[in-house]
């Protein structure tokens, strides 16, 4: 077995014919000798304007060798009557995830989500577009799937654990996405094929035993002292039923869910402000992109052109987010009063614009003017609503119609006269942005916009524009952890765990983190369940409140 570099032209590398003789060439291998190999990575390279593509490739020696190195899905049979129960608060990547990996474990996964299934969500998007009327429980961020739903279903990510990164993306190969997301160096399944593979996923948790609670939405923590510590033991939800768990309560509320970050707070649970990024989202027409990025002509084989640029600005990043190739902005606002933005693209990435996030990094020294006190946890959350208050304001108070400005009125700090059109349905407001941002971030932007017109030429373009505000990048908050238990440190049973805990930033990480924290869950699972249901019993006859 040996891993392969091959370095090709791009219609070269789409063909399996040419790819198989280059491999037997550099193999010294004759046309008729058995080959058995697998594509690892496939990547564009456009740099010094000229294009080629890089294969990865793993060569077996035997056919054995080639059947034994395919890694084995989850182990996924229907669950023992008797198998114990782990709550999982959210159905978005990190508690779908979670959930699948606690049927392999044997653990019975109860899933609790806020939002609507992915089929009745879809007409409430419907809805906010046409409308502009924001529904608080299902929207872009909230809903089977979470924000990752509808939001691409861009599944990159830094994390080096490999092994872990292929078994999340066979996962997802298993319930319907593409195959070729397996080898991809940026791969991706498109938001409008990944409500069918959340949905399979779905089934499947289903079939095997585990439950899906849809307008679930959890509004309390149900706790009890047990040898002088906080236990977790459930959660109380908006309908008045209350839920328990055998094994613990994994929190996976995604990056927006400001009611849990201020319950948690006001029952005394340790919650701390963290950095992230605030900015606009640029659009442009998608044929500028493909003629930087390609240096002419799109090529057959290949789709819409991204980028990624990263600038520094006064000691503070600046740089692309979730770049949208072929794409959609949309409106991303959890609650009526606020504008929020964010993009998408069909699988095919065949629209006629390309959009990103273009953020500045913030931390305590930008959100400190909005703490109650120097050790205010949810001073970044004010910050960021401030932000999206003004954005609604500034556009006309009217829905979510967003903010906007051509990218070069930006830079000269003046409003358009004119604003070109646009993939954002529910509709733009000339306005001046500087309005709305914080002065920080709108001086770092400018800084930095400058410098990917530098590095990309054709990027400051007239038909470009800039549209806010993106706020929801991540999390404005950490729910701090043990480092090897997972456990918060103070609260016995909560396994904070995901984006919106401040442990991942994307769906591929979501997943890992949902997997890390059901297998921290089963090493506290009960060895005699007796015993178990009796501390439940006691416990609900003195249920209440953390502290009672």
């Amino acid at each position: 077995m040996q891993k392969l570099s091959l370095d090709m032209s791009v219609d070269d590398a789409f063909d399996h014919q040419r790819v198989e003789r280059s491999l037997r060439e550099r193999l010294g291998m004759e046309s008729d000798d058995p080959l058995f190999y697998r594509l690892v990575k496939r990547s564009i390279d456009a740099r010094r304007h000229r294009l080629k593509c890089k294969l990865t490739i793993q060569v077996y020696h035997r056919i054995e060798d080639y059947q034994s190195a395919t890694p084995p899905s989850l182990r996924l049979q229907p669950l023992s009557d008797q198998a114990p129960k782990v709550i999982i608060v959210g159905a978005g990547p990190a508690g779908l995830f979670a959930a699948l990996r606690a049927i392999s474990l044997g653990l019975k996964p109860v899933i609790l989500e806020r939002g609507q299934s992915v089929r009745v969500r879809r007409k409430a998007l419907a809805t906010l577009n046409r409308t502009g009327l924001v529904n608080p429980e299902s929207n872009y961020c909230f809903g089977e799937g979470g924000a990752g739903t509808y939001s691409d279903g861009k599944l990159y990510t830094r994390s080096k654990k490999r092994g872990a990164v292929r078994a999340i993306l066979q996962l997802l190969v298993d319930h319907g996405a593409p195959s070729e997301i397996l080898y991809e160096a940026q791969p991706h399944i498109g938001t409008n094929r990944l409500p069918k593979v959340i949905q399979a996923i779905r089934e499947k948790i289903i079939n095997c035993g585990g439950e899906v609670c849809f307008d679930a939405k959890v509004v309390d923590l149900l706790c009890s002292q047990v040898a002088g510590k906080r236990v977790l033991r459930g959660v109380s939800l908006a309908d008045g039923s209350e839920r328990f768990a055998d094994v613990g309560v994994i929190l996976a509320t995604g990056h927006s869910a400001r009611d849990i970050f201020e319950l948690l707070h006001h029952r005394g649970v340790e919650i701390e402000a963290k950095p992230f990024a605030l900015g606009v989202r640029v659009e442009h027409p998608q044929t500028l992109i493909d003629h930087i990025q390609y240096h002419g002509e799109r090529p057959t084989h290949l789709g819409s052109a991204a980028y990624k640029l990263v600038a520094q600005a006064d000691r503070r990043g600046v740089f692309s987010f979730c770049m949208c190739p072929g794409g959609i902005i949309a409106p991303a606002a959890t609650n009526p009063g606020e504008v929020v933005v964010n993009g998408w693209s069909p699988y095919k990435r065949n629209g006629a614009f390309a959009n990103s996030g273009i953020v500045v990094s913030v931390d305590q020294e930008d959100f400190m003017p909005f703490a109650s006190d120097s050790r205010d946890p949810l001073a970044g959350v004010k910050y960021q609503s401030d932000v999206e208050r003004r954005a609604f304001i500034s556009a006309g108070a009217s829905g979510v119609t967003a903010p906007a400005q051509r990218l070069v009125d930006f830079l000269k700090r003046r409003p358009s006269s004119t604003l070109p059109e646009s993939s954002y349905i529910p509709g733009l407001s000339s306005t001046s942005l500087q309005e709305v941002l914080p002065d920080a971030v709108e001086r770092r932007l400018l800084k930095g916009f400058k410098h990917f017109g530098e590095r990309l030429k054709g990027y400051i373009h007239p038909d470009a524009i800039v549209v806010g505000v993106e706020s929801r990048t991540s999390s404005p908050v950490r729910i701090p952890r043990d480092r090897l238990t997972l456990e918060h440190p103070s609260l016995s049973g909560l396994f904070p765990c995901g984006e919106g805990a401040g442990y991942a930033g994307g769906i591929v990480s979501a997943a890992l983190d949902g997997f890390r924290c059901v297998e921290a869950t089963s090493r506290g699972a009960p060895s005699d369940k007796d015993q178990w249901s009796n501390v439940l019993e006691s416990y609900r006859e003195h249920r209440g409140g953390i502290g009672s």
